[in-house]
């Protein structure tokens, strides 16, 4: 689903260049929930924006649904990030203005879904995480947990092939952690939707099957 060949991101520095990521060779199959661990400034989040279409590498090749993601035109990419990618960040990135069911909706207007499917599935993942009462809110007005819940929503809710996840839990003390790795684990297994998470906390790793280690720009 996912294969890095020899992937490399650099920054111009003075007359060189500085290396954020080295030679990334990684495979990633369908349904697979993988961990990207590492100190910091070992790359982790640089590495997840570029499998998530967010950022491009400088160097090697990268097959995402076997497409070649650098020969896509522009049009193509938005096109792939909009139908199979959910993106779900640390600090949650809800639109403040928007409810919590605008935010959720969200994907499916720019998907172009029609009036009636967006309604069904915004209803099922309400639902699904106990947010009905929670609809009509705005952001500031939902705690850390929640506001999570409802960009996991948001990511999840146009059925995509793959979450990718930059510290989901980071913002959150640890009971809610575990109620979000839960909800992945449950995605995972149940939805066999691939999850690819940056993470720096072990328990969460745990939920997944295997981990992948950075140091210094290097798979360790």
């Amino acid at each position: 689903m996912i294969k890095l060949d020899k992937i490399s991101k650099y920054y111009p520095a003075g007359f060189g260049k500085t290396y954020v990521l080295r030679h990334i060779d990684l495979n990633i199959k369908e349904g697979e929930f993988v961990s990207i661990m590492g100190p910091s400034g070992s790359g982790k989040s640089t590495l997840l924006h570029i499998l998530g279409l967010l950022e491009e590498p400088s160097e090697g090749e990268y097959l995402f649904l076997d497409e070649p993601v650098q020969k896509l035109s522009e049009k193509k990419r938005t096109e792939l990030h909009r139908h199979h990618i959910g993106f779900v960040f640390q600090a949650y990135h809800l639109i403040d203005e928007l409810t919590v069911y605008e935010n959720i909706e969200t994907p499916l207007l720019y998907k172009g879904t029609s009036s009636s499917e967006r309604k069904s599935r915004v209803a099922e993942l309400l639902d699904r995480f106990n947010m009905v009462a929670k609809k009509d809110l705005f952001p500031h007005q939902l705690s850390g947990g929640q506001q999570q819940l409802v960009g996991v929503a948001r990511a999840i809710v146009h059925n995509p092939k793959v979450i990718f996840a930059d510290e989901p839990t980071g913002n959150l003390h640890s009971e809610q952690a575990v109620e979000i790795m839960e909800l992945f684990q449950k995605l995972n297994q149940e939805d066999k939707v691939t999850i690819v998470q940056v993470t720096h906390s072990e328990s969460n790793a745990a939920f997944g099957h295997r981990v992948v280690r950075l140091k210094d720009g290097w798979m360790a």
